[in-house]
């Protein structure tokens, strides 16, 4: 039996649809070229941001990325100044490239009839300086950052909110996600979910079953648009 089509398809924004290379270059400078330490210093500003929602206060994903930046830093012995790690983040966030097949995929999922929203930790103009700045703005139906909410993704609250502001109910959504900590925030909010296997990420063992698990957004979009 062929599933029912989604109402909305929620897309995460940084490594789901951007590609994170050129911030592992720059990130990889300001910490004495260690390239390698983008991936521990990713997992740290997703650590705190966590924090930062379960502590009842909210700071901008960027500025928390910022002081992770800091603190990864010290801990190799490089001091890097509060504003020199904001306009480091900054700086490399809005230069993200898209994944080379993510236009063609996004194409083909509006021809299929679906409407597209991107649904981000990132703030409001900082998402539409990025969708600005490399030509994804027209793809999409709506943009969204979870800054209104207070908490940051994976928390249950900000999918339900995902979900109103598009005024359909969790079960009529899918996020379409490369991290595997997303997807199964959106899973047990009660939506749908396809996971997008890019190099290095992986599915969380003890979420719920993932409906779609492919390498690409191409391979999504076909399975998406013979629903």
């Amino acid at each position: 039996m062929t599933p029912l089509k989604p109402k909305v398809l929620f897309f995460d924004v940084n490594e789901t649809l951007l590609d994170l290379s050129t911030m592992k270059k720059q990130i990889g400078e300001a910490l004495g070229g260690k390239e390698e330490l983008l991936p521990l210093w990713f997992t740290t500003m997703l650590q705190y941001s966590l924090v930062v929602s379960a502590s009842g206060t909210y700071h901008s994903f960027g500025h928390i990325g910022a002081a992770t930046l800091q603190m990864v830093a010290a801990n190799h012995n490089i001091s890097i100044s509060e504003n020199e790690a904001r306009n480091i983040v900054t700086d490399s966030m809005q230069n993200l490239r898209p994944h080379h097949e993510v236009k063609d995929a996004l194409v083909d999922l509006k021809k299929a009839g679906y409407q597209l929203v991107a649904f981000t930790n990132s703030s409001q103009d900082g998402l539409k300086n990025q969708f600005k700045n490399v030509g994804l703005t027209d793809y999409f139906d709506d943009m969204l950052s979870v800054e209104p909410t207070g908490k940051f993704k994976p928390f249950t609250d900000t999918y339900l909110w995902g979900a109103k502001q598009m005024d359909v109910k969790p079960e009529d959504c899918m996020l379409i996600a490369a991290h595997g900590w997303d997807v199964a925030g959106a899973l047990w909010a009660g939506w749908r979910a396809a996971f997008v296997n890019r190099p290095g990420q992986q599915r969380f063992p003890l979420a719920p079953e993932t409906e779609i698990v492919e390498t690409d957004l191409n391979k999504i979009a076909s399975i998406l648009a013979a629903y």
